[in-house]
């Protein structure tokens, strides 16, 4: 039998378990098995997981990792690990598991030493900017980027709040709207405000018209004698994080102010590298530091644990069931941790640019799902809002809750509230409950109806022993492997992203209609509604 039979066999194997499947309920899952939990519950480092209340059994886990074996999961895993250009469609390797290994653990001397210099360049300028009078009493900082240049830094320094430096205060600008910024601007003095601009190719759009506006501003606000003004404002206000230097140092940034990280590190998978000068700063370098070792902790367990220990895989292997065995669409996360409100947003961009795919790696359409929809919201407040759909909406939505053992910001009574509240919510959407349950409750009969509860949606818990830089970092760690486990499992290239380039490219195409006040050549070739649409955007109608 061939390497594709096998993977076809184990497929079918795994579609005829579901069908067998599709109408156990986790009540009798739970009643056949009293110690589920022990069973569907896996720890590394300081993460457990319980995956108990997942609609599967010791059978479903068996054919899932049969599918991974068949798919050459391991061999995937090795080629990522030693650099090989697993991103065929742009010829890169995929390397942010580097930037945060010890030099020791590098793949070799030159990354190594490559990563240590970056550290250290990192390492330097925030003890600058945190000396009393750093930087020439620099108090705002503000972070220009977008997508995975802003989403993941963004995500960090506020889920890490209670580590965060007392003297420097952070701030986060990424839509090119002027409301994003102009807000911000009224706020600040431009004498005590440093901006990194953060671009991978120092070309994205809305990141540049930010950084062209704030250099505006800065020069408006520090009107110095001196004839170069501007490039002096430029020079002692602005640093650049980028793999582009020749663009940096056009707009205006000396060299030595430029941060460089290489082209095999995904913007999504950036906040690793000198990406994250603005967690640095946030939370101190020694913080920085702590995150980068917990991912590599995760790194390392990732690479080294045998499939049935395998939390990332495991994920993973949950995923695709829920997808292609159940039947979901969309996947809930949701943090009991107001510290994690930005978590899901977050998750969004890493799973769904990553595995948002219909193509597979050798160009033939995919013929299976691939990524649901992922959505979320912050725990408590989330199950005051879009529960009432996954307790009653009749749809299946998998969900992930994320619980902190330990808070991060205690305050008496607050903590076990909270924990209770998440652990009811798994508890009650697994297990719901029955209109002979509510009669006992003495629900009246008129409202029967409306009181019970079918449950049996599936969730998987994942608990946090506390909310600190090495325990975020296997975290998020242990989520980017996730997605790399599923782009093998469903055969794609989990780390292009040729969807959101279209739409760039297409700005780039409309800007000119836009401003010209007359029809343009490139208007011509534009669809009805479009040209409809700008036409309406010119027209100034009467008061």
């Amino acid at each position: 039998m061939t390497t594709d039979d096998t993977l076809q066999t184990a497929w079918q194997a795994l579609h005829q378990h579901a069908e067998d499947m599709r109408t156990t309920h986790l009540r009798a899952l739970f009643a056949a098995d009293p110690q589920r939990f022990a069973a569907f519950s896996l720890h590394s480092g300081d993460l457990l997981m319980d995956f108990s209340k997942q609609r599967m059994t010791a059978e479903t886990l068996r054919l899932l990792r049969r599918i991974a074996e068949a798919s050459d999961f391991a061999r995937g895993r090795r080629r990522m690990a030693a650099g090989e250009a697993i991103n065929h469609t742009e010829n890169r390797a995929v390397s942010h598991m580097t930037l945060r290994a010890p030099t020791h653990a590098a793949p070799d001397a030159a990354t190594g030493r490559e990563t240590a210099e970056s550290l250290e360049r990192l390492r330097a300028f925030c003890a600058a900017l945190h000396a009393p009078a750093g930087e020439a009493h620099i108090t705002d900082v503000v972070h220009l980027g977008i997508g995975g240049s802003d989403l993941g830094p963004r995500m960090v320094v506020q889920a890490l709040a209670a580590c965060r430096h007392p003297d420097l205060r952070l701030h986060f600008v990424a839509n090119v709207d002027g409301a994003d910024l102009a807000p911000l601007l009224a706020r600040l003095n431009p004498r005590s405000t440093l901006f990194i601009v953060v671009s991978k190719t120092f070309t994205t759009q809305e990141t540049l018209t930010n950084a062209r506006t704030t250099r505006e501003w800065l020069e408006a606000g520090l009107p110095e004698k001196n004839p170069r003004a501007g490039a002096d404002v430029v020079a002692r206000h602005f640093v650049a994080v980028t793999s582009n230097l020749a663009a940096a140092t056009a707009f205006g940034i000396p060299a030595t102010r430029v941060f460089l990280f290489r082209d095999g590190v995904g913007g999504r998978f950036s906040l690793w590298s000198p990406v994250g000068l603005s967690i640095a700063l946030a939370i101190g370098f020694s913080g920085f530091t702590a995150l980068l070792s917990g991912a590599h902790q995760m790194d390392q367990h990732f690479l080294t644990a045998p499939t049935e220990k395998n939390l990332p895989l495991t994920l993973a292997l949950i995923d695709l069931w829920n997808v292609n065995g159940l039947g979901a669409k969309s996947h809930g996360i949701f943090p009991y941790s107001q510290s994690l409100e930005l978590f899901p947003a977050y998750l969004q961009q890493l799973e769904m640019e990553s595995l948002g795919k219909s193509v597979d790696r050798q160009g033939a359409p995919l013929t299976r799902s691939s990524s649901p929809i992922l959505w979320g919201a912050v725990g408590a407040s989330g199950q005051h809002a879009v529960f009432q759909l996954l307790h009653q909406g009749g749809q299946l939505v998998p969900s992930d809750f994320i619980l902190l053992k330990h808070a991060d910001f205690p305050l008496r009574d607050h903590h076990l509230c909270l924990l209770a509240n998440g652990l009811a919510q798994s508890a009650a959407l697994a297990f719901g409950e029955t209109l002979e349950e509510a009669r006992a409750r003495q629900v009246s009969a008129a409202l029967l109806p409306w009181r019970s509860f079918p449950g049996n949606q599936p969730s998987t818990t994942l608990l946090l022993e506390r909310l600190d830089a090495h325990v975020l970092g296997q975290l998020l760690a242990l989520y980017e492997h996730k997605v790399f486990c599923l782009g093998v499992l469903w055969n794609l290239n989990a780390f292009d992203q040729w969807g959101v380039e279209l739409g760039k490219q297409m700005a780039q195409r409309l800007l000119p209609c836009l401003e010209s006040e007359g029809a343009t050549s490139a208007a011509t070739t534009l669809d009805a509604s479009t040209r409809g649409l700008i036409a309406a955007l010119k027209t100034e109608r009467p008061a």
